[in-house]
């Protein structure tokens, strides 16, 4: 491979507290300097000033694959990731058939190799079939590769299966993800309830559902001793919760996704199927819980949330339209108009893409330092591109984003030295 050198750029790696303007040399697909020293027959890249920081790893994202290849494959999931600056992705367990099994968990790491442009890491299955009734067996999926447990898009609704679940991932080192959402509360519920729902006539999803859900399972945290991740949190009241959680030493804590601090329940005005989610959207003030807890810290990163949905799927009513929104592309210039917003730092916003996930995960990507994986995204923090349905990179085109116009144009993606993008 022929090595690579990056001059003139804005070097940020939150990891290390490195932010400053310079070079970078990939060799055999590692970062071989910082000092920008000349390598014989390198490659040479002009950054032109635009901020070069590790690849975005993404804690939570569904692929079709296997099952709903329709809907997304791995090697599009890949497409979309790299014109997003993702590099590493972790895939959620409710696939057809569920990831509760150590073969289909090792099946999905090596499609995600085969792209040669994302490492892919699969949640294991907490119950078979993600059905929240029976353990998956932990150990052999751990073993296989697994990062940790969830049901994925399903609560873990029992509390003794969610007791169990605690305690056997704590004895492998691993979490348990929680979608927060008490599951009769939710019923069959489209968007939150209140005044909103009741003048689109729609079922209503109590924003309480979420709130309960955490504070069961931060006290069966606190019982167990394991650790319990909630999936993107959406509602003040959650937020406080965990908050509370942190400060008293549990193990406990909790992502968001763009959608819950970008946009509030507005969105579904004109019944607009794209902004159906889970959890469903929330009223402003929630939204602008998710923002400070993202200043303050409580929240530990930011997932795309990304749930492929077909044409079929959303071209219905409302009520009956699958929910879930593309969010692999738009991951990263949602995040910035955080930035552009003044609610973030710079670095703030990419620690919560990077560093604080992979922290998490206990892995080594996330940082730009001698001797790392040469996984990086070169984006321009102001250039604009737009939103729209039909040009996305990969199958999924459901974005809750469409038509947007967002500053933050990802212009380079490298795998382990490789350029995958731009």
């Amino acid at each position: 491979m022929t090595p690579l050198l990056i001059t003139n750029a804005r070097i940020l790696d939150p990891a290390s507290g490195l932010d400053a303007v310079g070079s970078l040399l990939v060799e055999d697909g590692r970062i071989a300097s910082l000092t920008g020293a000349p390598s014989e027959g390198a490659e040479t890249l002009d950054a032109g000033g635009a901020v070069l920081c590790p690849g975005l790893v993404d804690l939570r994202a569904t692929v079709g694959e296997p099952g709903a290849e329709h809907r997304e494959t791995i090697a599009s999931a890949a497409e979309a990731a790299a014109s997003g600056g993702i590099t590493t992705l972790c895939t959620l367990p409710d696939t057809e058939p569920a990831l509760d099994d150590p073969a289909l968990v090792e099946f999905v790491i090596r499609r995600g190799e085969a792209t040669g442009s994302l490492t892919i890491l699969p949640w294991g299955a907490a119950t078979k079939s993600c059905a929240g009734k029976e353990l998956s067996e932990f150990g052999l999926l751990r073993e296989a590769g697994a990062v940790g447990f969830t049901d994925g898009s399903r609560a873990i609704g029992p509390a003794r299966t969610m007791r169990l679940a605690l305690s056997y991932a704590r004895a492998f080192g691993a979490m348990v993800v929680q979608h927060p959402e008490e599951p009769s509360l939710a019923g069959t519920g489209a968007a939150t309830e209140g005044e909103l729902a009741t003048r689109l006539g729609l079922p209503g999803i109590p924003a309480a559902a979420e709130a309960i859900q955490v504070a069961r399972d931060i006290a069966l945290a606190q019982l167990t001793g394991g650790h319990v991740h909630f999936a993107h949190v959406s509602t003040g009241a959650a937020l406080d919760l965990i908050r509370e959680a942190k400060a008293e030493g549990l193990r406990v804590t909790c992502d968001t996704a763009p959608p819950y601090f970008d946009l509030n329940e507005t969105a579904i005005g004109g019944f607009r199927t794209y902004a159906k989610l889970s959890p469903p959207l929330r009223r402003e003030e929630d939204r602008l819980a998710v923002v400070a807890a993202l200043k303050d810290g409580t929240v530990d990163a930011i997932a795309s949330d990304h749930t492929p949905r077909d044409a079929d799927d959303k071209r219905l009513p409302f009520a009956q339209a699958a929910p879930g929104g593309a969010g692999l592309a738009t991951l990263l210039g949602v995040t910035l108009a955080r930035v552009h917003a003044g609610d973030l730092a710079l670095p703030e916003a990419i620690a919560l893409l990077t560093s604080r996930p992979a922290a998490l995960l206990g892995i080594e990507a996330g940082r730009i330092a001698p001797g790392a994986p040469a996984d990086l995204c070169l984006f321009h923090p102001t250039r604009a591109w737009q939103v729209r349905d039909g040009k996305l990179p990969g199958k999924a085109q459901n974005s809750p984003f469409d038509g947007r116009a967002l500053e933050g144009c990802v212009i380079g993606t490298w795998k382990r030295g490789r350029r995958v993008f731009g």
